[in-house]
């Protein structure tokens, strides 16, 4: 007979026996109970923040008020893992939940002393009764040894070993291996001596009275003892032994890791069941951040100035290096636990440079552009500089570099306020996409509400080439695990890696799979330009109080002050880091002093010259490859290519293909008499005794501005008297009326009405302007001239003509309070 057909005959014998039978059915049972009566294993962890390096900056109790720290498996070194397996269970690695032979045992010599003394309980026991404390009873051990079972089958051996000492106790509120290491011993459990190994394997089975920080000469006798017994088996060779007896134990119980408390806070509200919140911050840059901040804070409390945030961002990586939500988190008196780079503020004149950014790639503008700084109404909206100056015609460059708030609204206005809102809200800002059916050309002078993370993001896309992309504050490369449903991973699985890039409700565009991509807000060209602006010295917003300004980094930056100075702000980036800096008050209240030049840049530079002092990164480059940025020749008078009465052209970039081309008209052409009284147009030319002249050609609002500084300027003779022409309205030519505001509604007391002011703006050659009420004559002045009326209730029709026939009217409606 064949060795097979024998194997036959036995099993054929052994399945008639009904031993089979009865472990086929035994394992169905245990299956079935294992279905209906599942072990659960989750548990409530303390969340620990991490640094991108793994070091531990902030931990929180878990929900149940417990030191309960995860434990990851690289962390259980081979001498922590030998130590704890000799103690507790030898043979850990061989029995199937429980050891049948020290069962028997236990059981006799309970048998025969009438007592318990002996529980004979493995370390996956030991897990069970942890994870579901009962009474020590013969029906409670059964259960403990089923539930053995079902974690044997669940989990590997290393798994069950991790999660054990998850949950080992040492006294009061502390929980595991991990959170004693760190409250005791203030390191990880990878860093600890086997002396420390010792003392914290030997403590759980006595927490009460082997009490760290208390009782540690008791601790470290039984530590001695335990160290004589691994002496004995040859678990670790002897020097190694002798040098862990000789260590002292002077250990006390520490304070948990308390760093960068505003974005741990946030974290862990954002990823409540995630145990390890591996951050992007860096621990060394995060610890001078908030050392500068602080002192800094100090600096200026003297002037009612108690809050201030930064954040500083990896422009290569746009991760978050340092995350600084307040000068003193513990200060509740002045709001310190308000995370105030997530706070809504207004960003004063620190929007601008992606204003101008649009305006380059709309072609409306190149750096040397002349933009007028000079009193403008907007419909009624005047807005006015910082300074309360105005500089009269000046560059593009020159306005954004010196933050001239009239030419950035003028601009707004060209660009459009729904195309800056619409960028803004690529760019993810929250408030201003609530905001947006409300927003006006107040808006670009800070009228509007933004954070100091959106701000931050938005200038490292100009640090990117204008590519907005999502800011990171967690790192993904590194494993984070869930603690729920199962402790820890299953074997063979891989380790688990969660995207735990910051989560925003604001604009994402996302790719095929999902993917966060990158959102083009402006053209390299622009970007360029705008950054080479940014980074001249020579600016207002250099802060007077800079003691050390030889030591000025080289960066770009800009700055904004909000309405009432209350919110200051100074945001740089080079090629290395940006850095936001806000410094005002949480309570909103203003300060006199309080101003983003003297106040929040200070901050900035110091922060540069620490984090990146002598950078060897180099400075940005104008785009390469098939750039579009190249010089042309332009009059510098207006920006504009050169025209005929252009005399000393000079070079400034352009935006090939974008960059309008128009030709200058700073001075036009005028016919006059040999003696420049009278000037003529085509129809009442002479045939002889005329000559051809240039004059400045001047907007209404710069000539009123000059006119009104008393700036002498060349102005063309009146027209020819004997001409009968009437002119036709034409929108340049028209006289705007500045004052009152057409479409309003204007209430006085009818008993004593206040009286009500006229202005107007008119070209540069009308003399005088005629004024109407209600198709009347009032009065005829001159174009800068204001006029004043005592209004009655009703409707008014009030109308404004110049002397060459131009006329325009509004309507306003006057009421009884």
């Amino acid at each position: 007979m064949s060795l097979r057909q024998k194997g036959i005959q036995i099993a054929q014998r052994f399945w008639k026996s009904g031993v089979a039978k009865t472990v086929l059915a035994m394992l169905l049972i245990f299956f079935a109970l294992d279905f209906f009566f599942p072990l659960r294993t989750h548990v409530s962890y303390s969340t620990l923040v991490t640094a991108r390096d793994g070091t531990i900056l902030h931990a929180f109790l878990s929900r149940d008020d417990k030191w309960r720290m995860y434990v990851e498996l690289d962390e259980i070194t081979p001498a922590l893992r030998e130590a704890i397996l000799f103690k507790e269970d030898k043979y850990f690695r061989y029995h199937p939940g429980f050891n049948p032979i020290a069962l028997l045992r236990a059981a006799f010599r309970n048998i025969l002393t009438g007592r318990r003394t002996s529980g004979a309980s493995t370390i996956t026991m030991q897990t069970v009764r942890l994870l579901e404390p009962r009474q020590r009873t013969y029906g409670a051990k059964l259960i403990e040894l089923f539930r053995a079972l079902q974690l044997e089958l669940h989990y590997s051996k290393d798994e069950i070993l991790q999660l054990y000492l998850n949950l080992i106790p040492y006294g009061s509120n502390i929980e595991g291996l991990k959170s004693a290491s760190l409250l005791y011993f203030g390191k990880p459990p990878a860093l600890l001596s086997l002396a420390e190994i010792t003392t914290l394997t030997i403590i759980p089975n006595r927490p009460s009275s082997l009490r760290l920080g208390v009782r540690n000469s008791l601790v470290r006798q039984e530590r001695d003892r335990w160290l004589r017994r691994f002496r004995e088996a040859g678990l670790f060779d002897e020097s190694t032994i002798r040098d862990a007896q000789t260590e002292p134990l002077q250990v006390y119980r520490h304070e948990a890791p308390q760093q960068a408390p505003h974005l741990s806070r946030r974290l862990r509200a954002e990823y409540p069941n995630i145990p390890i919140i591996q951050s992007t911050l860096s621990p060394s840059t995060q610890t001078t951040v908030e050392r500068l901040v602080q002192q800094y804070a100090n600096r200026i409390r003297s002037y009612n100035i108690h809050n201030s945030a930064v954040l500083v961002v990896d422009n290569h990586t746009r991760e978050v290096v340092a995350y600084v939500g307040s000068s003193d988190f513990r200060n509740t008196f002045d709001g310190g636990q308000v995370d105030g780079v997530r706070a809504v503020r207004s960003p004063g004149s620190a929007l601008k440079p992606l204003l101008y950014g649009l305006a380059f790639d709309a072609g409306m503008i190149t750096p040397k552009t002349k933009l007028a700084d000079v009193p403008t109404n907007f419909s009624g909206y005047q807005p006015d500089n910082f300074d309360r100056r105005f500089n009269g015609s000046v560059t593009a460059e020159f306005a954004l570099a010196n933050s001239l708030n009239i030419p950035a609204v003028a601009l707004l206005k060209e660009v459009g306020t729904p195309a800056l809102v619409s960028t803004l809200q690529k760019a993810g800002f929250s408030a201003i996409k609530k905001q947006k059916n409300e927003l006006g050309l107040s808006m670009i002078l800070g009228g509007c509400g933004v954070t100091l993370e959106e701000m931050t993001r938005l200038y490292t896309g100009l640090a990117n080439g204008g590519s907005w992309g999502e800011l990171k504050l967690t790192s993904f490369t590194s494993p984070i695990r869930r603690p729920a449903p199962a402790p820890l991973l299953k074997s063979g699985e891989g380790r688990q890696v969660r995207d735990l890039t910051s989560p925003s409700p604001l604009f994402k565009e996302r790719g095929p799979g999902g993917e966060v991509k990158e959102v083009s807000l402006l053209s390299p060209e622009a970007t360029y330009l705008v950054t080479h602006t940014l980074t001249q010295i020579t600016r207002p917003d250099l802060p007077n109080n800079f003691d050390n300004s030889y030591h000025l980094p080289r960066i770009a930056w800009k700055t904004g002050t909000s309405y009432g100075r209350r919110d200051a702000w100074s945001i740089g980036y080079n090629q290395r880091y940006t850095i936001g800096v806000w410094v005002g008050n949480f309570s909103g209240v203003g300060v006199a002093e309080l101003s983003g030049a003297n106040t929040a840049t200070p901050l900035l530079f110091q922060l540069f010259n620490v984090l990146d002092y002598n950078s060897p990164t180099g400075w940005f480059q104008p785009p390469k490859g098939e750039t579009r940025l190249a010089m042309r020749l332009i009059c510098p008078e207006t920006g504009d290519v050169p025209g005929e009465f252009c005399q000393n052209p000079v070079t400034d970039y352009c935006i090939m293909g974008v960059s309008r081309y128009r030709r200058c008209q700073h001075r036009k052409a005028v016919f006059t008499n040999a003696a420049s009284t009278i000037s003529y147009c085509v129809h009442c030319l002479p045939d002889s005794g005329f000559v051809r002249k240039s004059y400045p050609n001047l907007t209404p609002e710069v000539v009123a501005f000059y006119q009104s500084r008393h700036i002498p300027f060349e102005v063309a003779p009146p027209h020819n008297p004997a001409c009968e022409r009437v002119f036709g309205n034409t929108d340049q030519a028209v006289p705007q009326i500045t004052s009152l505001n057409g479409g309003s509604e204007y209430f006085i007391n009818p008993k004593q009405p206040a009286e009500m002011e006229l202005s107007c703006q008119a070209a540069n050659d009308v003399q005088t302007v005629f004024w109407y009420l209600n198709d009347k004559l009032y009065r005829r002045a001159k174009p800068t001239e204001a006029i004043f009326f005592k209004p009655q209730p009703g409707s008014l029709k009030i109308s404004c003509a110049d002397d060459k026939g131009r006329s325009s009217d509004i309507r306003i409606l006057i009421k009884p309070l």
